[in-house]
């Protein structure tokens, strides 16, 4: 059989049928800056102890790659529930969320208590199991074999799980004696996870973990409290539906069907914006409402339903775009490559913007601008403002929380809203769903919906989103006031109608294609449902149409 390399400037080289890709690797000398833990074969990730029997393009990867990093710390969990039951075999570990440099873990048994011994006598067992060099070994078995066998070791969320997936064949993982099921591939062996730590942080675990563009240092720790609370509020929601994992969730929908389990999502929403509005009320001299978030959060709907509320307590909502307050296009920054970078905050005419807010606030009359996005320029049309005594502004943008926005504003005159979409749902106590999946998957339906972009060019733009995101938004979050959770326990039931059809449209050929690969194998857990059980004033409809407001 003939391999295509594509670290080595699409080398072709014969192989003997079931050639691992270990050693494919060894025999070509691949050398990446870190060690080689997995590969994509025919865009594809597969681990190393993946055998190859036909015709392939491969390109190895280290864990400074997004699927290698995602590699890493699948096993970096994997060896944190290892020690757990090697050190306390009756608790049990749940992986929760990213936070903080690293992803938060409780046990289930709320009453087992975390102090530092503990911490420390997990730790010590990871590396002493890094130090065994222990491989993790994958199985394939019938699906219901796996679900008997995850049965008869209490591992009821497995499945649950499982039983969505109508196919013949699941991989069951190992590492020594222990098993579990995992959301695609782990690297060869223990030995390859030299870089973790583990604190305490709250009432549970911070599994740390190493910078994906640096992967031997480690990510630093960063106290996130604001947005450790809304976690928490959103997995008090989930109990409140019962439906903390993806099994429960399409159990919920087969027994009773979804149309309850959206009203009450939405009723939740609803409250928690309902409840910013009265806060905002009750500080009396509140002028500005600034409202930020990263791509696909749902600030624009959350904006909109903002204002419908602060109307109800007697208010004149006033919306102004930031976007009318880009400087002249000449005098845009440009980025590294020099291009020009319209997420700076430079990008934005600041002096003016903050003229033009106090001028409001202090009653006076403006000449507002429109921004030409085509000719680069501000456009003057004679368009005023003026706000009465009821008035209020509401700002939303991705800089609306950065310092600098409004830097010439009186800060007590301000209310900040931080919006993000940050599901608590996850596969199972083990496989947490990543918060950029929820807004990746938004983006790639709105893009085709309002922009005519082709998953495959929304998926390339998403690196470049993200880095923007990481520079100029997350820095910023916790100087919220509060902080908004737009996600729904529901939304990828919903969205796999409308997502599936375009990721199945990337072509194979395309690096795009391994994320559209690992999407579509996401979907295939959930149990679909309809949009004509979700409200007109949902958040959801920003992203597939049909809302009843304007964008």
């Amino acid at each position: 059989m003939e391999i295509v390399c594509v670290n080595k400037a699409n080398l072709k080289k014969e192989y003997p049928h079931g050639t691992k890709l270990s050693e494919i690797a060894k025999d070509l000398d691949i050398q990446l800056s870190y060690p080689v833990i997995g590969a994509k074969v025919n865009n594809k990730v597969k681990s190393l102890n993946y055998k190859v029997y036909s015709n392939k393009v491969i390109y190895f990867f280290d864990a400074t790659n997004v699927s290698g990093d995602a590699m890493y710390n699948r096993s970096l969990d994997f060896l944190l529930y290892k020690a757990v039951k090697d050190i306390y075999p009756a608790e049990d570990i749940v992986i929760k969320h990213s936070i903080s440099g690293g992803r938060y873990c409780e046990f289930e048994n709320p009453n087992f208590q975390v102090d530092d011994f503990v911490v420390e006598t997990i730790e010590n067992r990871m590396r002493e199991l890094v130090a065994m060099d222990i491989p993790f070994t994958r199985k394939t078995m019938l699906t219901q074999d796996a679900i008997e066998l995850y049965n008869s070791r209490g591992m009821y969320d497995k499945v649950k799980l499982l039983k969505q997936r109508n196919i013949f064949y699941t991989s069951v993982y190992s590492v020594g004696d222990t098993i579990n099921y995992f959301f695609g591939c782990l690297v060869p062996s223990t030995a390859y996870l030299k870089y973790f730590g583990l604190n305490k942080y709250e009432t549970g675990l911070l599994l740390r973990t190493p910078s994906r563009h640096v992967p031997d240092r480690m990510s630093s720790v960063h106290k996130s409290s604001k947005l450790f609370h809304v976690f928490k509020e959103h997995k008090l929601w989930s109990q409140i539906m019962e439906v903390p994992y993806v099994g429960d969730l399409g159990e919920v929908i087969k027994t009773r069907g979804a149309k309850e389990l959206v009203l009450v999502s939405e009723a939740l929403q609803e409250k928690k914006i309902v409840k910013i509005a009265d806060e905002i009320a009750s500080r009396d001299n509140v002028k500005m409402i600034l409202i930020s978030g990263p791509s696909s959060s749902g600030k624009t709907t959350t904006c909109r339903r903002l204002s419908v509320q602060l109307g109800v307590l007697g208010y004149h909502p006033v919306q102004i775009s930031s976007d009318n307050y880009f400087v002249e296009r000449e005098q845009t920054p440009k980025d590294e490559q020099g291009n020009y970078d319209f997420e700076h905050i430079d990008a934005l005419d600041l002096n003016l913007l903050n003229q033009q807010l106090n001028d409001l606030i202090a009653g006076k009359e403006i000449k507002t601008p429109t921004f030409d996005f085509q000719h680069g320029k501000k456009i003057w049309t004679g368009s005023t403002l003026k706000l009465d005594k009821k008035s209020i502004i509401l700002m939303e943008g991705i800089h609306c929380l950065n310092p600098m926005l409004a830097k010439n504003i009186d800060a007590s005159l301000t209310y900040k809203v931080f919006v993000s979409a940050l599901t608590s749902l996850a596969m199972d106590k083990h496989n947490p769903i990543h918060s950029n999946d929820n807004r990746l998957i938004r983006r790639i339906i709105r893009d085709n919906n309002y922009r005519g972009y082709t998953a495959t060019e929304s998926l390339r733009r998403w690196a470049s989103v993200r880095k923007g995101e990481e520079k100029w938004i997350f820095p910023y979050q916790e100087n919220a006031d509060i902080m908004f959770n737009s996600a729904m326990l529901c939304e990828l039931s919903l969205f796999k109608q409308h997502a599936v059809p375009l990721l199945e449209q990337v072509p194979e050929n395309v690096d795009e294609r391994t994320e559209a690969i690992r999407l579509i194998k996401l979907f295939s857990y959930f149990v679909g449902i309809a949009e004509k059980d979700v409200p007109h004033l949902s958040i959801l409809r920003e992203f597939f149409g049909g809302s009843v407001f304007e964008y």
